[in-house]
C-alpha cells in the first residue's frame, strides 16, 4: 500500500513540475485565455471569483503569496484591479512581476478603449482614466489580447514557443468561427434599447449594437436610491428599453425593482467564466450570454 501510495504522490509532483510558467491571474477571462494559449506549460491561479466585483478585492496574504512565486501577472489594467493589486504586487517583493517588467501584462493595452474621459473627476464616480476596463464583454477583443499575451508567453519561455504559436492558431481559428456564429445569433438584437445596471457594457453593446437608453446608478459604483429608480422608471415612458442587464456578481435588486415595474426582463449576464452555470470556459460565456440575451426578447 505504501508503494502505491508513493507512486501517486511521484505521478502527481511530476504533473506539476513540468509547468514551465506561473500564472497570476487577476479575473477568470485571463485565467481561461492562459490556458487556452498555454495548456500544461502554465500552472495558473486566478485571483478573484466570477462572483465577486473585481473593484474591491482585499490584498488578503495568500494572493500575495501567489504573486511572490508567479512569472507572469495577467490583469485587465486600465485601473479595475487599482484597489489591491498594487498592494499584492509591492508586498511580494517579486521583481519580475512588477509593472513595466516582462512578467506583467494587462489586456487593456492591446485593445482601443471606450469611454475614455475627457476630464477626470472621482466626484462622477468610479471613473476610470484609461477609459471603461470592462473589455472582456466583446468577444472581439480577445483577438489581439490573445495575440499580445502569446508573444508574452515566447518571450518569457522561448524553449516552448513553437508550442504556443500552435496554441495560439488553433485559438485563433476557433476563436474566429465562434465570433461569425455569435454575430449570426445575435442579429435581432442590434438597435435594441436596453437599461444597464452598472455602467458595465459598453464593449458587448458597441459590439452586439445594443443601445442603451440608461443606467440604475446615479454614478459608477453609487447604490441607487428608490427615488432615483422612480426618476429611471419615469424616463422610460418617452425612451422605453425592452431589458435590464446585470452582470452576475451584482446585487440583484435595483435591476429586479425595474424590471417588476416597467415590465421588462431583467437579464443577468456571466460576464467571466464561471458567472453562470453554462460558462464554464471562454467560448461557453459567449454562448451563454448571447443566448439569455435572446431569451430577453421574449
Amino acid at each position: 500500500m505504501n508503494k502505491i501510495l508513493c507512486i501517486l504522490l511521484l505521478s502527481l509532483l511530476g504533473s506539476n513540475a513540468h509547468a514551465a510558467l506561473d500564472v497570476f491571474a487577476c479575473e477568470p477571462e485571463w485565467a481561461a485565455l492562459t490556458q487556452q494559449l498555454a495548456g500544461n506549460q502554465a500552472s495558473i491561479y486566478t485571483a478573484t471569483g466570477a462572483l465577486q466585483d473585481p473593484h474591491r478585492v482585499e490584498a488578503r496574504p495568500s494572493l500575495i503569496a501567489k504573486a511572490r512565486r508567479a512569472n507572469l501577472v495577467v490583469c485587465t489594467g486600465a485601473e479595475l484591479e487599482a484597489a489591491w493589486l498594487p498592494v499584492v504586487l509591492r508586498e511580494s517583493g517579486n521583481r519580475a512581476v512588477q509593472p513595466g517588467s516582462s512578467g506583467y501584462f494587462e489586456a487593456a493595452q492591446q485593445v482601443a478603449m471606450l469611454e475614455v474621459p475627457a476630464r477626470l473627476d472621482r466626484a462622477e464616480g468610479d471613473i476610470h482614466a484609461a477609459g471603461n476596463p470592462h473589455i472582456q464583454t466583446d468577444a472581439r477583443n480577445f483577438l489581439p489580447i490573445a495575440d499580445a499575451l502569446s508573444k508574452r508567453l515566447i518571450q518569457l519561455d522561448p524553449a516552448n514557443g513553437a508550442f504556443y504559436r500552435q496554441q495560439l492558431n488553433a485559438f485563433n481559428q476557433q476563436w474566429r468561427a465562434a465570433l461569425q456564429k455569435w454575430e449570426k445569433q445575435a442579429a435581432p438584437l442590434r438597435g435594441m434599447p436596453i437599461l444597464v445596471q452598472h455602467k458595465g457594457f459598453p464593449y458587448l453593446s458597441n459590439w452586439l449594437g445594443l443601445k442603451e437608453v440608461a443606467e440604475l446608478e446615479p454614478k459608477p459604483g453609487m447604490e441607487p436610491s428608490a427615488a432615483y429608480l422612480g426618476t429611471v422608471l419615469n424616463g422610460l415612458q418617452q425612451h422605453p428599453a425592452r431589458m435590464v442587464l446585470r452582470a452576475a456578481y451584482q446585487e440583484a435588486r435595483p435591476s429586479e425593482w425595474i424590471a417588476e415595474r416597467a415590465h421588462i426582463t431583467a437579464v443577468i449576464v456571466p460576464y467571466t467564466v464561471g458567472g453562470t452555470p453554462q460558462a464554464i470556459d471562454l467560448f461557453t460565456m459567449f454562448d451563454d450570454t448571447i443566448q439569455r440575451l435572446l431569451a430577453g426578447l421574449k
